[in-house]
């Protein structure tokens, strides 16, 4: 079974809980850390929580869900053997997996809707890692990180 990690802060928690039961019925098995309800929280505590989980391979890969998807972004970049992008269409899904090798996928929830959402997810989940000249530059990435 596919098993991905989820969390979203309050912004994003209605797109999260459409998303987590769009991918079970795909047979994805979801692990849902938060939020669960509009109540105000941090975002930076569940993207540092999804970001450590795929940083440690107990997921290969993860999704954060806030209003803008930046500051998510922000904090999971931080994390060292993370690649977090935010996507808005499913172009940049797709070259965030084919050039980078996205780990985490970060939805906007304030500028897509739920549809546009699917259809990035779903291009961003099937989309393979092109390697060829991007795997030289991803491993230029690595050596950064070790600095």
């Amino acid at each position: 079974m596919k098993r991905i990690i989820i969390g979203s802060d309050h912004r994003g928690v209605v797109l999260k809980d459409k998303l987590k039961k769009y991918l079970e019925s795909r047979d994805y098995q979801i692990t849902d850390i938060g939020a669960f309800s509009k109540q105000s929280c941090d975002y930076p505590d569940t993207a540092y929580t999804v970001a450590k989980a795929v940083s440690g391979k107990k997921f290969t890969k993860g999704i954060l869900i806030c209003y803008s998807g930046i500051g998510n972004c922000i904090v999971a970049n931080k994390i060292p053997g993370v690649r977090a992008a935010v996507c808005y269409n499913v172009k940049l899904a797709r070259l965030s997996r084919e050039h980078n090798d996205t780990n985490v996928l970060v939805l906007a929830a304030g500028f897509v809707s739920q549809a546009q959402a699917k259809k990035i997810l779903d291009v961003w989940l099937k989309t393979k890692f092109s390697s060829g000249r991007h795997l030289r530059r991803l491993n230029k990435i690595k050596k950064i990180e070790k600095r």
